[in-house]
């Protein structure tokens, strides 16, 4: 399975640009947005953005995304993965949203979606001390989620939120990808076969 991951859109049309040229490049069979669609809304933009997609598109909403985006994700192509869990090509995706990241651990497993060594994760912020390096290398992601990913060991984490630190980190169990276009890059195309293939989109 070929991915197109990308994050932190922020409402520029330039941005969404750059993903539907990176479609028509790499013909992937599967877009994933890592959240901040817009720029605190509305979620009309979002909605507009996400209509654009010519393939099979998850996305979830991030910190800047307002409460409407995540109701105009519903509305449009895509599909809302915050609290979801859903299999594509016998891949399960499990989504996390950038909204609340508190008790994430309970919210993910105490029924579905569950997250077991064949998941990829999708989440707006990264996991504490994985691609979320900011100002003077200080670590600013998740540490519940860092939790999760220590406890259930997810295949990939798909994330973005940090603009500063795009790239990718390869542990004993888990991929980490962020591939937010805040900053640089362009995102991330992604290669699933017997191995994970990441390549970082300059």
């Amino acid at each position: 399975m070929k991915i197109l991951a990308t994050a932190d859109l922020h409402g520029f049309q330039y941005r969404l640009n750059l993903l539907l040229k990176n479609i028509d490049i790499y013909q992937p069979e599967l877009v994933i947005l890592c959240g901040d669609l817009t720029q605190f809304g509305p979620g009309d933009v979002a909605k507009q953005f996400l209509d654009q997609i010519p393939v099979q598109t998850l996305a979830i909403p991030g910190n800047i995304d307002s409460q409407d985006v995540s109701e105009a994700i519903n509305a449009s192509r895509a599909t809302n993965m915050d609290m979801k869990r859903i299999e594509k090509n016998n891949i399960p995706f499990v989504g996390i949203s950038g909204v609340n990241h508190h008790n994430i651990e309970q919210a993910l497993t105490k029924k579905t979606p569950k997250i077991d060594r064949q998941t990829i994760l999708l989440s707006h912020v990264p996991p504490f001390g994985f691609q979320d390096k900011v100002f003077l290398g200080m670590h600013s992601g998740s540490k519940e989620l860092r939790t999760v990913v220590d406890t259930y060991k997810p295949r990939l984490v798909i994330c973005g939120h940090i603009h500063e630190d795009p790239g990718c980190t390869v542990t004993k169990y888990t991929i980490v990808v962020n591939c937010s276009m805040g900053k640089r890059g362009e995102g991330a195309l992604i290669t699933i076969n017997s191995s994970i293939d990441v390549k970082m989109l300059e």
